[in-house]
């Protein structure tokens, strides 16, 4: 047997020399051993030894910095990824896999996993639901996470060398995601979480990763899972930069007690990452979750992206907030299970649109913007300012939510201290105000000489934005 602290010695010696080559380690190996299996082991100790293997064989020290904001515009679930669902698609049901009885019992699972989602009906994954749910999922999934994890890259929170746990992994969208979002030079290792049978198709979809994403999956519960001591013996520097829940929260039946259990594993500078469809039931669920763990009386902060900008305060609105981005094409295993259907598009998902909180435990926050009252009504107070015009402060959380392309545009926004849902209406829009249009979802805007009206079809407050008002992107 190969002695495997050699093999470390050696390279902790030569990774400030040189790129370490198994080819070379061998020779001071006793037994000599083939490269190949020095450089297996260099594989399953480069984590802890910081090493990033190279295209050309040879491992080189990790780079320490953080990763960079990549330029995240996915149009298509990458092919590699799509061929290989289509071969586990093949594996379990032949190469028509999506006509006769397989196609049939596959559409249905579709239309099952949809109405239980509209329901809030328990979904139980067993073969034919997990692919079916991959089928449906995973490319817009793929999409969403890499959007989410702009927010961090974006202030040097992403971590080029990270370990990441992934709760209820589902069929592989989000992980292949974070890994394409990573540079190539990027090291993680990737802890997936998944009791399902969606399990098995996630083993498939990983092999498609590159060697630096070392990848294990734990066939346990969330629930059940103990992730203290899974990746080291349990100190600060073994736990977690990213702890994943996307698109499961709404599966679980007790999402906040899941939630708070694992913040005991995210390192002091991590990030609990969570998504969910931006449907009423689970993104109002998502808010939910959030506003229990990260109340004013926790150490836990929203990083982003319903920023608290009130001291103290905390929204007790109904919370549904969402972001979306460009579509996806559809893959071709989308369209051929369509086509062999009814052909009406039903079985197609090209939207990326989603929910998603970021929280934290060190007290960052993506905008680190704060609103004083001597400058700025606070939502909590908008019943005082009605029929008055009023400088404010808030995020907008939404793209344009008119119905109609001819209507003024409208967005949600928020301070973090409101009771009642509060839309920006931009009635006129010129060079003074057009930022409320021009902002992305998240961005924090300061709105000067707004008009606030009370609407009642709505129950919800309309801050009117005309030709008399200001809005400016404070960060």
């Amino acid at each position: 047997m190969t002695d495997r602290e050699a093999v470390r010695s050696n390279a902790k010696y030569l990774r400030n020399v040189r790129p370490i080559d198994p080819a070379e380690i061998c020779e001071y190996i006793e037994g000599t051993p083939h490269p190949a299996v020095v450089k297996q082991i260099l594989r399953e100790e480069a984590y802890d030894l910081r090493l990033v293997e190279r295209d050309d064989g040879t491992f080189a020290p990790a780079d320490d910095d953080p990763a960079p904001r990549a330029s995240w515009t996915p149009t298509a679930f990458p092919d590699s990824y799509a061929f290989a669902f289509e071969d586990v698609l093949v594996e379990r049901h032949g190469v028509n896999w999506h006509r006769g009885d397989s196609g049939d019992a596959l559409r249905e699972s579709i239309r099952r996993l949809k109405e239980d989602y509209f329901r809030q009906n328990a979904v139980e994954y067993d073969e034919t639901a997990a692919l079916g749910y991959g089928l449906y999922h995973l490319p817009d999934y793929y999409a969403a996470v890499g959007y989410v994890l702009d927010d961090l890259a974006e202030t040097g929170r992403l971590p080029r060398v990270c370990r990441v746990l992934d709760v209820g992994a589902g069929t592989g969208g989000p992980a292949l995601g974070l890994h394409d979002y990573l540079p190539d030079d990027a090291l993680v290792d990737y802890h997936a979480v998944e009791p399902s049978a969606s399990a098995d198709v996630l083993e498939r979809m990983l092999e498609e990763t590159g060697p630096n994403f070392r990848t294990t999956v734990h066939r346990e519960t969330a629930e059940a899972f103990d992730a203290r001591g899974v990746v080291g013996d349990g100190d600060d520097s073994d736990r977690f930069d990213i702890v994943l829940f996307a698109n499961v929260l709404s599966e679980l039946d007790d999402p906040e007690s899941v939630v708070r259990r694992y913040l005991d594993v995210v390192a002091e500078d991590g990030s609990v990452v969570a998504l969910a469809p931006a449907d009423l039931n689970t993104s109002v669920g998502l808010r939910e979750v959030e506003r229990a763990v990260a109340s004013p009386e926790s150490e836990v902060t929203v990083y982003s992206p319903t920023l608290r900008l009130w001291p103290g305060a905390a929204p007790t609105d109904r919370g549904w907030s969402f972001d979306r981005r460009d579509d996806v094409d559809a893959p071709s295993f989308q369209t051929r299970l369509d086509e062999a259907g009814e052909g009406d598009g039903t079985f197609v998902n090209e939207t990326v649109q989603f929910s998603y909180s970021i929280l934290r435990t060190d007290g960052v926050r993506r905008r680190d913007v704060t609103a004083s009252a001597n400058r700025f009504a606070k939502m909590a107070e908008m019943d005082r300012h009605v029929t008055e015009r009023i400088d404010l402060l808030a995020v907008k959380l939404s793209r344009n939510l008119a119905d109609d392309e001819r209507a003024n545009p409208l967005f949600k926004v928020s301070d973090g201290s409101e009771s009642t849902d509060h839309y920006a209406v931009l009635t006129h829009r010129d060079g003074l105000n057009e930022e409320l249009a021009r902002a992305d979802y998240g961005d924090v805007l300061a709105f000067e000489n707004v008009l606030s009206l009370w609407n009642d079809d709505e129950e919800a407050y309309n801050l009117v934005v005309d030709g008399e008002a200001v809005v400016e992107r404070v960060a």
